[in-house]
């Protein structure tokens, strides 16, 4: 058990060499002997193959969603497939029927990962318990998502707002941290003064996807709506669960004339 409580540690930087760089090594090795670091899931210390402050194994075991999955709302298929489909050079996918019955308001959504225990736990730690620093792996995470949608064609990152009130009781809005990671990984702007949030909703969490939908509705306005005209935008969020909230911004934005729509999460429950 420590004796000091676990602090956030940047990550160790490698020269070409191959070996710590420099006076960054020095500091990183001995904060690591002072406050010994620990994973925010685990609680195991960091060792070889930390993606801090994640460790090694949880990074690992954050539950990648592969194809194939649907086209429209991203939702993952595993074996069951209900007919072929093609999206703007993306890979080769299938339409949910829910999509079908129902088309979202936005163009595409995807996750990085399934909700599950590692992922929930995360980003438990970053949202409610003040760990800022799991916005670089889990950015990271989502970023993977490059694989399969069109990131040369995105044109700005948009993170979906918290309410003001709510974001200065908890000092930060999770989905701006994750789109700066993203879009420093993949060299596309962010933009957070395009979207606000109007109403201080009810929490997502406990309510049914009607409940959801009609909690959210309403909730956002479109501040620089001139920004978005003509434009690939791509929504940046932490979960995905019924996409109401989503396709509430994503309306918006359609109709203040933006060419493209998409939405990309950390994690989606399914």
């Amino acid at each position: 058990m420590p004796l000091v409580p676990p602090v956030e540690h940047p990550q160790a930087v490698a020269t070409p060499s191959g070996t710590r760089a420099g006076w960054r090594g020095w500091i990183i090795t001995a904060v690591d002997l002072l406050f010994p670091p620990f994973c925010p899931v685990c609680r195991v210390r960091l060792d070889a193959g930390r993606r801090d402050p994640l460790c090694g194994a949880c990074w690992e075991h954050l539950e990648r969603i592969p194809p194939p999955v649907c086209r429209v709302c991203g939702r993952p298929f595993g074996a069951f497939t209900d007919g072929p489909g093609r999206m703007g050079g993306m890979p080769a996918v299938h339409l949910c029927g829910a999509c079908r019955a129902h088309p979202p308001s936005y163009s595409y959504a995807r996750a990085a990962a399934r909700y599950g225990d590692v992922v929930r736990q995360a980003i438990l730690a970053f949202k409610f318990g003040g760990r800022r620093a799991l916005a670089a792996p889990l950015g990271d995470l989502l970023a993977e998502t490059a694989a399969v949608i069109p990131v040369q064609g995105v044109d700005l990152l948009l993170p979906v707002p918290l309410h003001r009130r709510r974001e200065r009781e908890r000092g930060f809005n999770q989905s701006r941290l994750l789109a700066r990671r993203v879009g420093t990984v993949w060299g596309v702007p962010v933009r957070a003064d395009v979207l606000a949030r109007a109403a201080a909703t009810l929490p997502q969490t406990d309510l049914g996807a009607e409940d959801r939908r009609a909690n959210v509705r309403g909730a956002f306005t479109l501040r620089r709506p001139g920004v978005v005209v003509g434009r690939h935008v791509l929504l940046v969020d932490d979960i995905m669960t019924t996409g109401a909230t989503a396709g509430e911004c994503a309306a918006l934005l359609r109709d203040a004339g933006a060419a493209t729509v998409g939405v990309v999460t950390v994690a989606r429950v399914v």
